[in-house]
């Protein structure tokens, strides 16, 4: 499994040269409120698709840019080739290459890379979490102290009000809050103890396969925000945080019900 991972690092890599490279980007939107993709989010698709294909004969591929069944049993790779594309489109320098390997339904191995700041966050099961090769660990702020990230859910405006409203909420209860604009280096700030927690209240697949278990495996926690149940089969609601946060991030975001606090 370390080679195997030693190569996805090296394949997320590549592909994140490929973005810092990228020439001429052209952009077309997708279904939803500012949903867009670009001609390099497929280039980078197919290249990582391409890489990986090699590394371990059998397994599917659930990706951004590609139409997707629910995660199946046996190995599957999750991609997403730019997290952050409004970011990488605005010129903002804060996206990444995000790759898991799902074993059953579970993720094993993820490697999240941050070509801007040459930031590789990977892990596999068991084996702790590294960011360019240091061992991470999250943070042991309370969360009274700490900073959360999150995210606006923005291609769901259903979820707007309570999006906003949760925000507050945690806004009051703790140091300060964060919005980034992706969810795979939000997870991977949690891991490296630079947020004491992040929340989104819909993410799919893609977005949070890799840093979730980048997460857990620098000893932290992770889960679904209810009504959602945890797993990688279809879009949910995603909660992280050290285990000393945990409690108090999830009960303030789930108590938010449609927009008012409780």
């Amino acid at each position: 499994m370390d080679d195997l991972l030693l190569g996805v690092c090296e394949a997320a890599r590549a592909a994140g040269m490929r973005m810092l490279n990228a020439g001429e980007v052209r952009v077309r939107e997708k279904e939803g409120h500012a949903n867009f993709v670009t001609n390099l989010d497929e280039a980078v698709q197919a290249q990582l698709i391409e890489a990986l294909t090699p590394m371990l004969a059998g397994a599917r591929f659930i990706a951004e840019e590609k139409q997707n069944e629910a995660a199946p049993d046996g190995y599957a790779w999750v991609i997403d080739p730019i997290d952050g594309t409004q970011n990488f489109i605005s010129g903002l320098r804060h996206s990444a290459v995000s790759v898991a390997l799902l074993r059953d339904g579970r993720p094993v191995l993820g490697a999240v890379y941050d070509p801007y700041a040459d930031e590789l966050f990977a892990a596999r099961v068991g084996g702790g979490a590294r960011l360019n090769g240091r061992e991470i660990r999250v943070s042991e702020r309370a969360f009274d102290r700490g900073v959360i990230a999150f995210g606006t859910a923005p291609y769901n405006l259903e979820l707007t009000d309570r999006s906003f409203a949760a925000a507050k909420a945690v806004f009051l209860a703790c140091c300060d809050v964060r919005r980034s604009g992706s969810a795979a280096l939000d997870l991977c700030g949690v891991a490296a103890g630079r947020f004491e927690g992040y929340f989104e209240l819909r993410l799919s697949p893609w977005d949070y396969a890799a840093g979730s278990l980048i997460v857990q495996e620098a000893g932290g926690r992770v889960g679904a925000i209810a009504p959602d149940v945890w797993g990688f089969e279809r879009p949910i609601g995603v909660l992280a945080a050290p285990p000393q946060a945990f409690d108090a991030l999830k009960a303030l975001v789930e108590g938010v019900k449609g927009g008012e606090t409780p």
